[in-house]
Parts: C-alpha cells; sequence; structure tokens
C-alpha cells in the first residue's frame, strides 16, 4: 500500500489519483519529482547513509530538490533543531541512538515541505520511550497541517492518529 501511495508501485486495478491526477498515466520522471517535492518517506530502519553526518543525512534530500546552498546549510540546521537534534548535527548514525537517527530521517523527510509522509513503522525498532516520542512528534508534526500516513502494528502508537483505519489481509476493517 506505501508503495502505491508512494507512487513506487501502480495498482493492479482501480486508480490512484496524486493532486487530481491518474498517476498510472504520469511519466517514470515526473513520479521521480514528485516524490521528491511531494512525498516524503520514513523508514523502520532508518535508511540514512553511514558515511554522512546527520547534517549530511538531511542535507542531501535539499541538494537533490536543487536548493542554493547557504539556504540547504541554514534549513538543514532548523529541521534538525525542529526534531531535538540541533546539537548533533555532526554525527554519524552510528553515534546516534535509534530515536535519534529515527529523528534524523523524520527530518530528511520533511526537508521538501511534502505534503503527504508516508511512515513504514517508524517505531518499530525503537524501545517504547523513544517510540512514544516518535508518535508524539508526528502528531505535532499533524496538527501544524501536515498530511501523515504512518503503518504501524502497535495499538498504542496508533491510537496518536487522529484516525486510524485497520487493514487485514490488504483489505479495511474497521476503525479505532
Amino acid at each position: 500500500m506505501l508503495h502505491i501511495l508512494g507512487l513506487v508501485d501502480t495498482p493492479t486495478s482501480g486508480q490512484v489519483l496524486f493532486h487530481s491526477r491518474a498517476v498510472a498515466r504520469v511519466s517514470d520522471s515526473e513520479r521521480t519529482k514528485l516524490r521528491l517535492r511531494e512525498i516524503g518517506f520514513v523508514f523502520q530502519t532508518f535508511n540514512l547513509l553511514p558515511t554522512l553526518t546527520a547534517f549530511g543525512n538531511v542535507e542531501i534530500a535539499l541538494r537533490l530538490a536543487g536548493m542554493p546552498g547557504a539556504v540547504r546549510r541554514e534549513k538543514t540546521k532548523e529541521l534538525l533543531g525542529k526534531v531535538g537534534l540541533g546539537h548533533r548535527l555532526n554525527h554519524l548514525p552510528k553515534e546516534l541512538s535509534g530515536g535519534e537517527r529515527q529523528r534524523v530521517a523524520i527530518a530528511r523527510a520533511l526537508a521538501n515541505n511534502p505534503k503527504l509522509i508516508l511512515a513504514d513503522e517508524p517505531t518499530g525498532n525503537l524501545d517504547s520511550a523513544a517510540g512514544m516520542a516518535i508518535a508524539e512528534l508526528f502528531h505535532v508534526l499533524n496538527k501544524d497541517g501536515q498530511a501523515i500516513i504512518l503503518v504501524t502494528h502497535n495499538r498504542e502508537i496508533a491510537q496518536h492518529g487522529s484516525r486510524t483505519l485497520v487493514m487485514r489481509d490488504g483489505q479495511i476493517v474497521g476503525t479505532l
């Protein structure tokens, strides 16, 4: 589901509309641009580049979008500060805790002001305290106007959502 919503895969039936456009009719390069500019991804395994610092892992998303250097550096500092990591800019992923790595991944997902954030089990590899901190961060981001689709098997995390759908075997079977 996240791959379809993230414009990585196309559905075998039905259609996905993004900005009122059928995604199946959009070229691969246009889908890539949409993912870069409109969708932020947060992965369970963080997917941070191990040779880049926290700063570098966030900055790269802005660089790929073509943001000028000085603006890019300032925005990177701002984003890492927003997730509580302004003091860890120069640390490599291996020097960060799981919760800190996930917050770097969230800052990277927010880098290009996406309209939609897709989060795949973002608390799955974290202890309960770090998981709740991430859930609260997503709650705040949502209140600030960020659309977030978060996939989780953890009911406690799911209860932080403003709307919770329950899926089983690819079908929506209820709400919480």
